[in-house]
Formats: C-alpha cells, structure tokens, sequence
C-alpha cells in the first residue's frame, strides 16, 4: 500500500535551452490551429486535466510530502481542492466567456454597432513557485487553456518531486505541441525569457517580478505578476477574539507560513492585546499540538522548504528578538528537519527585518495600536499588500479600513480564503504584483480583448464632419461638442 513516506521519482535533467526555438516555433504553429477552436475542444482539455487530478491525488500528496512534509490533508484543502473548483468552475463557463460582448452605442455612433471579441493571445508562459508548487502552475494554466493559447510551464526547482510529477502529468494529459513543461533552474528562466512569448504569468517575490517585467519589455509581452509583500492583519477592540485567533492561526500557520496571502504582521488594539494573544496561543495548541507533545511531533504542520529559507527566517526570528522583542509563543527551530515553531514576538522595534521583508515563515510579529487611524497610517507607509485582514465587528470601523487601505483584496473577519473565490479577482497592487487571475478575470489576462466596430455603408453620422470644413461642418462640430 502506497503512504506518503512512499519514494517519489526524482526530478528528471533540467531542460536543454539550445531547444527551445524549435520547441516556441512548433507551440507558435500550433496556436494558430487552436486560435480556430471551439468552446468543446478547450473543455476536453480541462475535462482530462482534471480527472487525472482526481486519479492521482496520492501521488500528488507523497510529491509534496517528499518536497517539504507537507500535510496530506493540507495539500487536499490547499492544492488539489482549489485546483479543481478552479477547473471546474472554467468548464461549466468558458463558453459563455468565449462568446463576443455586446456594448452600448453611444448616440453620436448612431448607426454602429460594437463588441469585444475575446480571442487568444497565442503562446503564453507560466512560472510557478515552490510554495504551493501545483495548485500555483494548474491555476494559471487553467486560464491559459480556456482562453485557447498554447503553454510553456516552469515548475519550481525547489520542489523537485512536485516539479517531475508536473512534467508527468503534462506529458500524459496533453499534446506535446500544445503545453510543454521545462524543469531547470534560473539558467532555465533566464533562456525561457529570452523568447517573444504573448503572454507571461509569473507568481514570485517583487524582486525576481522586476526581472521578468525587464525580460517582458524586450518584446513588449503582457505580464500578469502575482507577488507578495507584508499582508497586514488588523483586530479591532470590537472583534471576536477567539473567532479572530482561530483564523489568524489557520491562515499563518499554513503550509508554515509559506504563502503569499499569509498575515505576514498583527496589529491589535492596546484594549484586547493580552486577551488575543492567550487566544492565539491556545487557537495554535487546538489546531497543531492537540496531544501536548509540541507541534514538531504533529502531523498537522509542514517544514520550511530548504536550508535557504530555514536559515532566512531564522535570522529574521533570532534579529527580532535581540533587538527587544518579546517571544509570547513559540521561538523553537531545528535546522535538522528545517523545523520553524509557530512563533508570536511583540514588541520588535522598527528597525528589525521582520518589518521590512516578506516573512514567509510561521513568525508573526505584533504590534498594538491605540486608533483605527494610527494603523491604518503604519499599513499605507508600506508597499500595497496583497492582502489585507480585518476583524471587526464595527460597520463603522470596516468603511474606514476599506475606504482608506490600498490593497491588492480584502478578507473581512477572515484570512486566506478570498483567494478561493472563483468568481473574485485575485492579484495585487504596486509592489505586490499587476493583472488578475481567477475565473474570467483570469480567461481575460490570458486573451486579446479585440474591439470590433461595425459601420453601415453609405451615409453615416461621422461623413457629415469631413472636411472641407465650412461654416455648415463648423457648426455641425459646435452642436456635437455641445450635446453629444
């Protein structure tokens, strides 16, 4: 019987960048066959991509187990589940997407007629990361298949296993000339880049999104950037606080704080902070040491994904509490199993890194506040978030935050979950990423929105402004400037 301690095959050699002109050349050809395609043929696609998912869904939980001992269920809920309401939430509508929108004649076009004709943009790139390895590359491909392009997929490096288990599922679903999956390092993006995609769809930190935008420009590429960046978590003095702990916990603490929308800092009013932080710590016990035995021995808590990264957060951690902050949980690591325990530290000071990178990381360091504005002025001194969390019960105070705090979402008494809305928009703002992903938002970035005019023949309302322009024509443009 297969258990995820079952061995997993290694990722096979990075591709050879001497063929990818002839790889882009033979997917270019192609996409002008699917340009021509209907709504049923990109449905059996999709329809294949996920029922394999459904009949490898042990493999996809030993995969990332291999990868960074990531939960089985974990890896349902936050993978596998998401990856197909994605899918199928696409099948059942992208043939209404596909359809041409009809829009309003303005009176001074009286006579035309007007839509937008989706169409696809052709051969598109996506370059996935390694914290949620799959769910990350079948999102964004979904999307791309719907909209009709052909796919160059990048997994990850760091996360082998998932990354040859991509190849394998491509391999096996789809016609080799329409989606192709290069498995390498950064030499392996770097020639990827080179090539005059349609389209990139790039999900990373600000700092690799500057790189690829640069690449982007070469040929004038649309990108969709998924980034990342502080998401802060606001708790108000009229917020549930056991409510609000549970959630804070689950949404930090998932995948050990390796996600983009993670609360990546705590803001709390001075009123309830003592009483939140016993929440939090009793939410973490009930949720990832429920026999006691301390949350390395649970089943229920992944690892940090290599020794970069381990020893990144661990620096940030052992910084922030040299500098002044106050460990209230949490605070153990071990390098040998790249283990971070879910960590709360109040009281850091401004100049720690915990305030100014991207965590990344089961560390969540607090800060109280004394007004709604106080906060919300310590959020807008930062880059624009991904996202932002608000626990309230005040109206009031939730038209404040939301009125007055760019960010790329907004979860309301909540963390995470906006993103699995497929009929929401999901992207970010400024340094946290550009464009949208997601249902038709996503179809959308994958597809030329081609504006279509149809003019009658003969006489039409713009002929009477040709020139020569006489008195007659000058008055006629007087009253069209005037009235229409």
């Amino acid at each position: 019987m297969e258990t995820l301690d079952t061995p997993i095959a290694a990722a096979s050699a990075p591709f050879d960048p001497a063929l990818l002109p002839e790889l882009f050349g033979r997917l270019k050809t192609r996409s002008e066959v699917l340009r021509r395609e209907g709504a049923s043929e990109r449905i059996a696609r999709l329809r294949r991509l996920s029922q394999w998912i459904e009949n490898n869904r042990t493999r996809i939980q030993q995969a990332m187990y291999a990868d960074f001992r990531k939960p089985a269920e974990e890896v349902d809920m936050s993978e596998i589940y998401v990856s197909q309401v994605e899918l199928k939430h696409t099948i059942q509508h992208v043939a209404k997407w596909m359809r041409t929108r009809r829009v309003g004649t303005p009176l001074a076009m009286m006579g035309t007629k007007g839509w937008v004709q989706p169409e696809p943009k052709g051969v598109v790139l996506i370059i996935a990361p390694w914290n949620y390895p799959f769910y990350l590359a079948v999102d964004p491909l979904t999307s791309a298949l719907a909209a009709g392009n052909c796919c160059i997929l990048k997994p990850s490096e760091m996360t082998p296993a998932t990354s040859a288990l991509i190849r394998q599922m491509v391999e096996e679903v789809f016609d080799p000339s329409e989606v192709v999956v290069c498995e390498g390092d950064k030499d392996v993006s770097t020639a990827l880049l080179k090539l005059p995609f349609d389209h990139i769809f790039f999900t990373g930190s600000p700092q690799v999104g500057k790189v690829v935008m640069r690449a982007a420009a070469e040929h004038l590429t649309s990108v969709t950037l998924e980034l990342g960046g502080k998401s802060p978590v606001l708790v108000d003095e009229t917020a549930h606080l056991r409510d609000a702990a549970e959630k804070i916990v689950w949404g930090k603490f998932l995948n050990a704080g390796q996600t983009c929308v993670a609360p990546d800092y705590l803001l709390v009013h001075e009123k309830v902070r003592d009483k939140l932080i016993d929440e939090i710590r009793a939410a973490t016990r009930r949720l990832h040491d429920p026999t006691g035995e301390g949350v390395q021995q649970s089943n229920t808590f992944a690892r940090i994904v290599n020794k970069h990264h381990f020893q990144r957060v661990s620096k940030l951690l052992e910084e922030g509490q040299r500098l002044g902050g106050v460990l209230e949980m949490g605070g153990i690591v071990d390098s040998s199993e790249n283990f971070i325990e879910p960590t709360l530290l109040a009281e850091v000071p401004p100049e720690a890194g915990l305030w100014k990178e991207e965590i990344f990381g089961p560390v969540l360091p607090l800060r109280t506040y004394s007004t709604l504005m106080e906060a919300v002025d310590f959020i807008n001194d930062r880059p624009r978030p991904l996202a932002l969390y608000l626990f309230s019960r005040s109206a009031e105070n939730r038209r404040y935050v939301l009125k007055r705090a760019p960010a790329g979402g907004v979860a309301l008494n909540d963390t995470i979950i906006h993103l699995m809305h497929p009929e929401l928009p999901f992207g970010g703002l400024g340094n946290s990423g550009m464009g949208r992903a997601h249902g038709r938002y996503g179809f959308d970035s994958f597809s030329n929105l081609k504006s279509v005019l149809k003019q009658r023949i003969g006489q039409t309302s713009i002929k009477l402004l040709y020139p020569p322009y006489t008195p007659k024509v000058k008055q006629m443009m007087e009253m069209v400037m005037k009235w229409f």
